[in-house]
């Protein structure tokens, strides 16, 4: 079955850096666009970023843009979130997700996800 597997969330102090990951397995990774929502307690899921299928589109929601970065690895099944300039509004759980519309906000599958923290 579908499997997505995040790792590399913790707390930073604002204006720090983090790096996820995301392992897959179940699916045919170079086939598929993902990406990485997040949710913060008592607020709607939302969209952060994501990569298509190739590598070679990026986007990104307007909170992140130039200071988040996308990347993708077809070879080992995987995708990394780098995070920098984090601030406190960013602290939520983070989700790597997929599906065929994942680059629109459309996911299938996603992971249990890992927490991010920023805070003094």
């Amino acid at each position: 079955q579908v499997q997505l597997v995040e790792s590399g969330g913790g707390s930073v102090q604002p204006g720090g850096s983090l790096r996820l990951s995301c392992v897959t397995s179940g699916f045919t990774f170079d086939s598929m666009p993902i990406g990485w929502f997040r949710q913060a307690p008592g607020k709607e899921r939302e969209g952060v970023s994501c990569i298509s299928a190739s590598g070679m589109t990026q986007n990104y929601a307007r909170f992140v843009r130039g200071r988040f970065a996308i990347s993708r690895d077809n070879g080992k099944k995987s995708v990394y979130l780098q995070m920098n300039g984090l601030q406190p509004e960013d602290t939520a759980v983070y989700h790597c997700a997929t599906g065929p519309d994942a680059c629109r906000d459309e996911w299938t599958h996603w992971g249990h996800g890992t927490q991010v923290t920023v805070s003094l």
